[in-house]
């Protein structure tokens, strides 16, 4: 009997000194409002955080953007572990790749970069959208109440800008949906 309960309270041990080390998991809901083309349009998102990406992880991601462009970026961002998940609130939505959460002076600012799932209509009709393959998400949280706002492109791709050789991101649809509402729970 003494064995059984010592081995119940190594257990029980275990599992807390592995729950207490764990990331807190963060659930970060917001309103996406189309602009643009998208106007009129609107749906509710839901982004569960389970993990932060590491400075490595980054430096993978710069490194094969400077050796093989946008195309060996999205390749190594699909080869990273989840970090979470995003969907349109209601559905099982699609994991997270890379998360970024910068400090800032009223808040934070929190950076999801994710591989977009391109559908079998966009594959079949071989349409310019398989072209802009990556989701991005920016959420700038403050810390005063209602203030916080965010973007998210849907599809998108970095590319150089020949011009000035800057980084650039482009969108497929002429601007990003604005974020409102964001709760964090």
């Amino acid at each position: 009997m003494k064995i059984y309960l010592m081995r119940w309270s190594m257990i029980a041990a275990m599992a807390l000194s592995i729950s207490s080390s764990a990331q807190k998991v963060e659930t970060i809901q917001a309103q996406a409002f189309g602009t643009a083309t998208m106007a009129g349009r609107s749906f509710g998102i839901t982004i569960r955080i389970e993990n932060y990406s590491t400075p490595a992880e980054q430096k993978a991601l710069i490194d094969a953007f400077k050796s093989g462009g946008h195309d060996a970026m999205v390749n190594v961002l699909s080869k990273m572990k989840s970090k979470g998940r995003v969907a349109v609130t209601g559905s099982v939505g699609y994991q997270i790749a890379y998360i970024r959460n910068i400090p800032t002076k009223n808040g934070r600012t929190i950076r999801v970069m994710t591989d977009r799932p391109i559908n079998i209509g966009e594959t079949m009709g071989s349409y310019r959208s398989q072209d802009y393959d990556l989701t991005l998400i920016e959420l700038h949280l403050s810390n005063a109440k209602g203030k916080s706002t965010g973007s998210l492109v849907v599809g998108g791709r970095f590319k150089v800008n020949k011009k000035d050789q800057q980084i650039e991101f482009e969108s497929y649809h002429a601007m990003p949906w604005r974020l409102v509402g964001i709760l964090e729970r």
